[in-house]
């Protein structure tokens, strides 16, 4: 038996590695490739989109904006022209979600602060309290890179609107108060053609982990597009 297996050792060696060759190459071929979806706002929570484009099943895009950063610098979707980025909802006085999510948001800046495609934006629901002075502390306390990551106020009406009909992220507030806004946990991703890929809970490590993941795969689909 010893003397057989020696006589063909060398074969079996060789139909062994051809067959681990062999099934690695049927997993890959079988293997889903990965992909993210273009979501709309007929894909989302009715909570969190506006009655106005609550309709939209395809060709929804964010659209152009203007608001004042923690340097009382104007930011505008040409800040973020051809980047991927990721948007949020918050308040500096939030003494619940808020510090989870900021903290995971330093961390994924830590992640990203040397990719030049990818920024963070977020913005207050409380414009009136959340004035660049404040805003500016605020960063300072958190470590923010001002050319990775704005932290805009505004109009309270434009970033009602901004929040409920483009990125699909937040709840109405008081009915009896105007554009009354409640945020949510939600990070949403945005990709280079302005377009919803992605949802994720800020208040999660584990969910953040899987933006990061998703946000260098779309950095490597962009240099094949």
């Amino acid at each position: 038996m010893f003397t057989f297996l020696r006589k063909f050792k060398t074969l079996l060696i060789v139909l062994f590695v051809l067959s681990i060759v062999i099934i690695c190459l049927f997993y890959f071929a079988l293997k889903p490739a990965k992909s993210l979806t273009i979501f709309t706002p007929s894909m989302v929570n009715p909570e969190l989109v506006d009655s106005t484009v609550q309709y939209i099943a395809n060709k929804h895009f964010i659209p152009d904006f203007a608001f004042t950063n923690q340097n009382g610098k104007i930011i505008t979707q040409k800040d973020y022209q051809d980047k991927i980025y990721v948007a949020d909802f918050f308040f500096t006085t939030c003494g619940s979600i808020c510090p989870i999510m900021t903290d995971n948001m330093v961390w994924l800046q830590e992640q990203v602060k040397n990719n030049p495609k990818v920024m963070l934006l977020s913005h207050s629901v409380t414009p009136d309290i959340d004035n660049v002075t404040v805003l500016k502390k605020y960063a300072l306390k958190k470590g923010v890179i001002d050319s990775k990551w704005n932290l805009v106020t505004g109009n309270k009406k434009d970033i009602y609107f901004i929040a409920r009909k483009s990125y699909l992220a937040v709840k109405t507030g008081n009915p009896s108060e105007m554009y009354d806004m409640v945020h949510t946990e939600n990070f949403v991703l945005i990709d280079q053609k302005k377009r919803v890929r992605g949802f994720y809970d800020g208040t999660k490590r584990k969910e953040v982990e899987k933006l990061l993941e998703d946000i260098l795969f779309l950095c490597e689909s962009n240099k094949k597009d």
